[in-house]
């Protein structure tokens, strides 16, 4: 008996075949009803031999250029009708669980509009992971940085949509950008303590390839939403920005 889902999930992807069956792989083994749309831009790599691979249990795909990552994420979750939404990168991955335990959450809270967990930072190269800096909500602590990660996240449809969804004008910080959104519209986002998803850094990331870009949107969200930007943003800007970029 086919399960009315509870979960659409937005996959958007461009030339991630090597990490996107095992993003798919995480979404279907967390025994949930869910929906799932492949939003791919285009891809030219095995991406499409990875889709069909997973084409009697995705709800749907298309692949051709599009306007972007906001406009994909936006377009999938638009395209189903489950009570909760989300989206994981093409070369993100959920732990075994983890979806439940958010799902879970905001069933058990129907005053918020949207829960979040810790997550890992997996580094490709080398196979090593570390905790992403994840925080219990606090508009202060939003301010200074972002302290909600994506992978781990899962929103009310009614909340998504009372926002809009993503702002399609954003390329680097939509997230950031959107957990102000949830805020200011339906109050703090829930925190649980506890790991759900992992976050895969690799060379080809927006955050690796367009850090300057990726800042100064961030710096750009925080003004709009908080009205000022903190001494913070400028005092770490050297590092956050020429440092890091030195490393790679």
């Amino acid at each position: 008996m086919t399960m009315t889902p509870l979960v659409t999930i937005a996959v958007p992807s461009y030339n991630q075949g090597v990490f996107l069956n095992d993003a798919l792989t995480s979404i279907f083994a967390q025994d949930l009803p869910v929906e799932v749309y492949v939003m791919d831009g285009g891809s030219t790599d095995n991406s499409l031999d990875v889709i069909r691979g997973w084409k009697d249990r995705i709800a749907g795909f298309r692949s051709f250029p599009d306007a972007g990552q906001a406009s994909a994420i936006n377009e999938g979750i638009s395209k189903g009708l489950a009570p909760y939404v989300c989206w994981l990168n093409s070369d993100d991955w959920f732990l075994d669980g983890g979806l439940t335990k958010l799902v879970h959450e905001l069933e058990s809270h129907p005053e918020t509009p949207a829960v979040y967990g810790r997550c890992w930072n997996f580094v490709q190269d080398t196979g090593k992971r570390y905790p992403v800096w994840v925080e219990a909500f606090n508009e202060r602590r939003l301010a200074l940085r972002c302290i909600v990660s994506q992978p781990g996240t899962l929103v009310r449809r009614e909340a998504w949509n009372a926002v809009g969804g993503l702002n399609n004008e954003l390329h680097m910080a939509m997230d950031y950008d959107l957990w102000w959104r949830l805020f200011k519209s339906s109050g703090p986002m829930r925190f649980i303590d506890e790991y759900v998803a992992v976050n895969r850094i690799h060379a080809g990331t927006k955050t690796n390839t367009q850090r300057k870009q990726h800042y100064q949107e961030a710096i750009d969200v925080v003004r709009n939403h908080y009205g000022r930007v903190p001494l913070k943003w400028w005092l770490a800007q050297p590092y956050a920005v020429w440092f890091k970029s030195l490393r790679r």
